[in-house]
């Protein structure tokens, strides 16, 4: 079978309110320790709650609503051209329905094949890795792939109604750390003009490959959500918790753990491509720059020849957003496309890892968006 080709036209993206400084949080939650407000890395972030009062002016879908507009308008595609949406999130409005077919009823589409992968970081890389099969194979022409992710309503419980000064050091992290927001990517099934099997993809546009995978199998969850619902444990003995909904991070097995995942995605996505790290023009890895990422690939003992020639192209914009999960990849690379950072048939590798069960997902793109107006 003659595979076509799954080409990006644009991307979009969307940030609720206004900017929330470190000074604003520092007012809810009490201060952080200036050597690890600074390894966090983060200025600003945007919440879809109200700081002062935890009420909700936007939601999940409302955010995703507005970037995949945005994403269609630069695009210059139609909502009625759509016939698959693919959506990433890990704090969606309900259980269920999934966002994704509210997402398709604001749009006006009555009939559309719809995903939605229940993920974090790692969530958008593995929706587009999904989509570009199914632009590939000719089943469906016209996709949108989103990532959005409202994390401000699981921060509130910290702070509301607690003086900041009795917060413990380590529960003030996460309001620090997280924001929310949205971004979206628009690809089209093409003709396929460079090699049929799809590794290294010739000189012609669009994705070129990509590798997924689990490698906590024999590891603890470094990120997880209880409460809020699930069935883990009677809804009885979840309400008896100090907190209803409670984010939880390993800090210390993620400061270990994570360059090992993030060298086997780049490695692995490299292989699946048959590319070479310095072919690559620009990776976009998120929550992370080039400075923090080499001194703990150095620390494991990983700081290869790969990450030598990649440290240069890495871009990531996790201080004007903060952690945002299943929207942090489209997020960075919407302003990578909006700034000029990447350009038509430059070489761009997407990496995100998960700490949540230790995921990571690569996809390796020829770039084929014009220049944004």
């Amino acid at each position: 079978m003659t595979l076509q080709k799954a080409e990006v036209l644009g991307t979009g993206a969307y940030l609720p309110g206004d900017p929330i400084t470190n000074e604003d949080v520092e007012r809810l939650v009490g201060p952080l320790p200036e050597d690890i407000l600074d390894g966090l890395q983060v200025g600003v972030r945007h919440w879809i709650i109200d700081p002062e009062t935890g009420e909700h002016r936007e939601g999940n879908c409302d955010l995703a609503y507005k970037a995949t507009l945005d994403a269609l308008e630069r695009s210059g595609v139609e909502p009625a051209e759509v016939d698959l949406i693919i959506t990433s999130t890990a704090s969606p409005d309900y259980l269920l329905p999934p966002m994704a077919t509210f997402l398709q009823e604001r749009l006006g589409l009555r009939a559309c094949s719809v995903v939605e992968v229940r993920s974090g970081c790692a969530g958008f890389v593995e929706a587009a890795d999904i989509a570009r099969l199914y632009l590939e194979r000719g089943l469906k022409r016209t996709a949108v792939i989103v990532g959005s992710e409202t994390i401000s309503p699981l921060l509130v419980p910290v702070y509301r109604g607690v003086e900041p000064r009795k917060i413990r050091m380590r529960d003030r992290m996460n309001p620090y750390n997280f924001g929310d927001g949205a971004a979206a990517m628009v690809m089209r099934a093409a003709a396929n003009e460079g090699d049929e099997s799809g590794a290294g993809g010739g000189r012609g546009g669009g994705v070129l490959g990509g590798a997924i995978a689990c490698v906590g199998g024999d590891h603890k969850p470094g990120m997880q959500i209880f409460g809020a619902g699930g069935t883990h444990a009677p809804i009885h003995r979840q309400l008896e918790a100090k907190r209803l909904i409670d984010l939880k991070v390993d800090v210390i097995e993620s400061g270990r753990f994570t360059p090992h995942v993030i060298t086997e995605a780049m490695r692995e996505t490299l292989a699946a491509t048959g590319l070479a790290a310095g072919d690559v023009d620009l990776c976009v890895l998120p929550e992370g720059n080039a400075g923090y990422l080499t001194e703990e690939l150095a620390e494991a003992g990983l700081l290869t020849p790969e990450w030598t020639a990649l440290q240069p192209k890495i871009f990531e914009n996790l201080a004007l957003v903060a952690a945002t999960g299943s929207a942090a990849v489209p997020l960075a690379l919407d302003h990578a496309w909006r700034t000029g950072a990447v350009k038509p048939d430059d070489l761009v590798m997407l990496l995100a890892i998960e700490t949540s069960k230790w995921k990571y997902a690569g996809l390796a793109v020829r770039w084929t968006a014009a220049p944004p107006a």
